[in-house]
């Protein structure tokens, strides 16, 4: 007869109690700035530091963004902690991204309530009482779930719970609010709830529906011109192998969003690149040519589909099929013939045994379909570009790209931050491996370097390339400090134009608050204390680039890229206004 054990077997405090759970978890990391209450679940960890590492950010910004890739990157809960109102105030943008981009993450913090004076307006209390802020109501507007403790034994249960609500279904950030309550007592082990292992709590991936994949299979081997278009859920699921083994097999080229950008390498021989408004030509124009859309992991939002202009998706005129794990994004932006609602890795790996069966395409069809990709490719200049070989000065930023793309290994990770750069990226960078290149999905400043520093942290001998123009670098420079302080070798590529490209190209002769004054980064970053390297020449890049990535140090290449020769209009699909 099967039984279950209890969790604790003597008294602990809650700061101990959570610290177990993140162990149980599997969960290594914590990224946060002490300060409040939550300094007992720091002083908890301060046993547990051989199993769970806290990185001290220099902003609760970092801490946030950190958390979300942290997730994203490892399938586990990343965990983003401070105190209550600085966390509000600063600790946003990453479980925005969390939240849009179903990355599973925990948001630890407390109400600074000072108890029993909570609802006399102390300093800094968040409880939502007259004189306060309103800590749960705040965080609850972009979390999954919020959970309130109020006991010791609360704040242990609603860990546990709050990483179960990350990770079932489609994943997200999960708050977690403790009163000053919950540090004042012990969690008794025979106390109810009754408190059992964490494991209990961790969901399992469950198989689609045979009977969806069946239909989707049989429409599959049927279509004259599938098209794959797969998003940030492949990543999520880490459904890599599983999507290019479908691809291959059925001669289906695959196209990413934006946010998807990397799950299937632009190298790859099924590559169409991003489709979408600022995407490849190739990939809109053979979506726009499918008969059949095969969208995984992917709501298929506006800018993925150039605003659903018909001549890219049509309903009427073409069979659309979906998987996801969240049947709220089944059939959201277009109706679809066969919905497949689970995880993309089983998802796809069910549905090419269905395709086997149900008999696919022969080498002959193969051999055709890879024709006609080839032809597109020759025809909409795949990743063919003038500007990759130009020796201009400023540089433009597709030679650097050019450059990157050659310096760096095939499993680098590179990461994007937002405005014209990121735009620049999205259409002009070719990815080279699977699941190497994060992007902002809200699209805000100041992400890349905390995301590399997240990702070098998770693969330490993986290369790690933040990109980001001079705004982004502006937000996130203290992540250089912590790149510094926790010994954490990021390279960090700034396209130094001395403006807000995307703002200032969009106001034409009209030019306010868009410009910077010049500055040397290279010089700021020595300053700090960190390696900097200044590019100015198209030849220097490439040298400059491989110099960073061996220094073993945070190194800031300070690339000096022109303004004028390019904008965000020479990347926008003529689809877009359609």
């Amino acid at each position: 007869m099967a039984t279950t054990e209890k969790m604790l077997s003597e008294e602990v405090r809650a700061g101990e109690g959570i610290a177990r759970v993140l162990e149980e978890a599997g969960i290594d990391m914590v990224f946060g700035i002490q300060g409040g209450n939550m300094g007992r679940v720091y002083d908890a960890l301060y046993d547990h530091q051989d199993t769970v590492r806290c990185v001290l950010v220099r902003h609760e910004q970092l801490a946030s963004v950190m958390a979300e890739v942290y997730g994203r990157l490892t399938g586990k809960p990343g965990i983003c902690m401070g105190q209550g109102l600085f966390m509000l105030a600063n600790g946003f943008l990453g479980t925005l991204e969390a939240h849009l981009g179903s990355s599973p993450m925990l948001f630890l913090t407390d109400f600074s309530d000072v108890a029993p004076y909570t609802q006399h307006a102390p300093y800094q209390s968040g409880t939502g009482d007259y004189g306060a802020a309103d800590t749960r109501n705040a965080l609850a507007a972009v979390t999954k779930q919020t959970l309130v403790a109020n006991t010791p034994r609360e704040a242990v249960h609603a860990t546990q719970l709050g990483i179960k609500h990350a990770l079932s279904g489609e994943g997200g950030p999960v708050g977690l609010i403790f009163h000053s309550a919950c540090f004042g007592g012990t969690v008794d082990p025979e106390g109810r709830p009754t408190l059992y292992p964490t494991q209990h709590y961790l969901p399992s991936r469950l198989p689609a529906d045979p009977a969806s994949v069946e239909q989707a299979a049989q429409a599959l081997c049927a279509a004259a011109r599938p098209v794959i278009i797969a998003g940030n859920g492949v990543r999520i699921s880490k459904a890599y192998a599983e999507l290019a083994a479908l691809a291959e097999q059925l001669g289906a080229p695959v196209a990413t969003t934006a946010s998807g950008k990397g799950v299937y390498p632009e190298t790859g021989s099924m590559a169409l690149g991003v489709c979408g408004n600022f995407g490849q030509s190739t990939a809109n124009t053979t979506i726009g040519q499918a008969d059949l859309i095969l969208a995984v992991g992917t709501r298929l939002g506006p800018a993925d589909t150039t605003n659903e202009n018909p001549a890219l998706i049509d309903p009427t005129r073409q069979t659309i099929l979906q998987i996801d794990i969240e049947p709220k994004n089944a059939s959201w932006s277009f109706p679809c013939d066969t919905v497949v609602i689970g995880d993309a890795k089983l998802a796809l790996e069910q549905l090419g045994d269905a395709v086997r069966r149900s008999g696919a395409p022969s080498e002959e069809v193969l051999a055709e379909r890879a024709a006609a990709l080839s032809a597109v490719r020759q025809a909409e200049g795949f990743f063919d570009n003038p500007h990759y070989t130009s020796d201009a000065t400023p540089i433009m930023p597709p030679r650097l790209f050019k450059e990157l793309h050659d310096a760096i290994e095939d499993d680098a990770l590179i990461t994007c931050d937002a405005g014209e750069n990121r735009l620049f990226m999205t259409h002009f960078f070719q990815t080279k491996g699977p699941g190497t290149l994060l992007m902002p999905g809200i699209g805000a400043m100041g992400y890349a370097i905390p995301a590399a520093l997240a990702g070098k942290l998770v693969d330490p001998d993986r290369q790690c390339i933040a990109v980001t123009g001079d705004g982004g670098f502006g937000m996130a420079i203290n992540g250089i400090l912590t790149a510094k302080d926790e010994n954490i070798p990021i390279v960090t590529v700034i396209l130094n134009n001395g403006a807000l490209g995307w703002v200032k190209h969009g106001q034409g002769n009209r030019t306010i608050a868009s410009t910077f004054a010049d500055t040397n980064y290279a010089e700021v970053a020595n300053a700090m204390g960190v390696k900097g390297i200044r590019v100015e020449q198209p030849d220097e890049i490439g040298a400059a680039i491989r110099q960073a990535l061996a220094s073993g140090e945070p190194t800031v290449v300070d690339v000096v890229t022109a303004f004028d020769g390019l904008s965000f209009r020479d990347v926008t699909s003529e689809l877009t206004q359609g």
